[in-house]
């Protein structure tokens, strides 16, 4: 069995300004535990797509009882795949996140899609979906309720972080758009510098959002298959 999520939060800030924001997240105060991010493959599509896989390097401790299971290196830090697909013309992302350590343990996989508030032009909409599951034999459900606990808590702290980068977006400088952040990766690329219920069910959709996601962002060298 696996343990679903399905969450909406709402940003008091336009499309326009939230989807800069989520590319400047970090660092910030709220977010100390990611460590690292970098980019792993980028493009904009000839229908002006934009997509993206990143890898990001979190600092998250195992309960003391899971750390005997795993080396230091592994029981004190996550590393999560992210690939994002932006459609500037629907004014919509999608976001595909799953854990490519620890799955021995336990795998979260999570699905977000920004839009529009359909009656509020001005706010942004994220609908959020999880996947939790474990395969340790007799302590499963344990490991699920832990993990879903803790992605909750982590949901919390990114709307703070977001709260926080655009406030200081809007009072610093006008956000970037979609064109600015296709030219910089152009030029980049150039000078060669590439790189809130819950509920147990069979969380459907779950393999598809891996392949769309596979699908869209073109990978030369593809990353392990396991997901968070």
């Amino acid at each position: 069995m696996v343990k679903y999520f399905l969450g909406q939060s709402v940003l008091r800030s336009s499309w326009g300004q939230v989807f800069p924001a989520f590319w400047q997240r970090y660092p910030n105060p709220y977010s100390k535990h990611v460590l690292k991010e970098d980019i792993v493959h980028r493009e904009v599509t000839s229908d002006q797509k934009l997509l993206s896989r990143r890898l990001l390097t979190k600092m998250n401790r195992m309960p003391r009882w899971a750390e005997r299971l795993f080396p230091a290196n592994v029981a004190h830090s996550v590393y999560v795949l992210e690939d994002s697909i932006v459609d500037p013309q629907n004014q919509t992302m999608t976001t595909f996140t799953w854990n490519i350590n620890r799955a021995r343990l336990t795998v979260v996989e999570e699905r977000c899609v920004y839009r529009v508030i359909s009656d509020n032009s001005g706010w942004t909409e994220i609908r959020r979906e999880a996947w939790v599951s474990s395969s340790l034999f007799g302590i499963s459900r344990a490991v699920q309720e832990f993990a879903l606990a803790w992605f909750k808590s982590n949901v919390a702290k990114t709307m703070k972080d977001f709260e926080y980068i655009l406030a200081k977006l809007q009072g610093e400088a006008p956000p970037k758009t979609l064109v600015d952040t296709a030219k910089e990766f152009r030029q980049g690329e150039g000078q060669g510098d590439g790189p809130g219920s819950s509920r147990e069910g069979q969380g459907p959709g779950q393999q598809g959002s891996h392949q769309a996601a596979a699908a869209a962002v073109r990978v030369a060298s593809p990353g392990p298959e396991a997901a968070v």
